[in-house]
């Protein structure tokens, strides 16, 4: 049991996985934007870290190589959480929760879906959970493939480039930043839970306004 813990700490641990190999590193991020089981894989400051680690030559590509990788993991992994979603269908909302699914995250991804339409599979990669359920959802209601993959592809080289290319020139201009990298990994984490938390939050009050404005009509009627 102490060791299945150790290999899940070393699975969100963005220093491991890159120290594994290159290949792992996509296989990582392939995970995360489409399976199910991968929202709580670091994709994002992973993808700084490697940018980073791809600066200070700890990698065995170039900058080139490493974000045409990228993002052609991001695209596939997208592609597989389509292809899961459309097979699933409606059924997957029906799904009981285990440890490596909650249908809740199904649900934020049907709302952000809802809110920004096709977009959110473009803004849905800078917000972890949304960016491994936005392609999932997106097949279980059946869009249009072209749609998608317009939409996929757009998304996956903003979110990569973004990130991996900060990584990858703040380790050239400043290379002493790898002896900071626990607070660069906490300054990700924070800015990238924000969003969330504030999402979590603001549907909770609203379903409380609901239910209290629920009780109180109901309260009235009976009177």
């Amino acid at each position: 049991m102490e060791n299945f813990w150790e290999y899940l700490q070393n699975l969100t641990d963005a220093n491991a996985i890159i120290g594994l190999g290159f290949y792992v590193l996509l296989v990582v991020v392939f995970a995360e934007t489409g399976l199910f089981f991968g929202f709580f894989l670091p994709g994002d400051y992973l993808l700084f870290m490697a940018g980073l680690f791809c600066a200070a030559g700890k990698l065995p590509v170039g900058i080139v190589a490493l974000v045409l990788s990228l993002i052609a993991s991001g695209v596939l992994g997208n592609y597989a959480g389509y292809w899961f979603g459309y097979r699933t269908g409606p059924i997957l909302f029906k799904k009981n929760d285990s440890f490596f699914f909650k249908k809740r995250y199904v649900v934020l991804a049907e709302e952000f879906y809802a809110k920004y339409g096709g977009m959110a599979l473009v803004l849905g990669r800078f917000f972890p959970i949304i960016r491994t359920f936005a392609p999932i959802f997106a097949g279980v209601v059946r869009v249009e493939f072209k749609k998608f993959t317009l939409f996929n592809i757009i998304g996956s080289v903003l979110w990569v480039c973004t990130l991996t290319l900060s990584g990858y020139f703040l380790g050239r201009k400043f290379p002493q930043i790898e002896d900071y990298l626990q607070y660069v990994i906490l300054a990700f984490v924070f800015i990238t839970s924000v969003p969330l938390i504030y999402a979590f939050v603001k549907k909770k009050l609203i379903d409380e306004k609901s239910v209290n404005e629920t009780e109180t009509d109901t309260k009235n009627n009976t009177e």
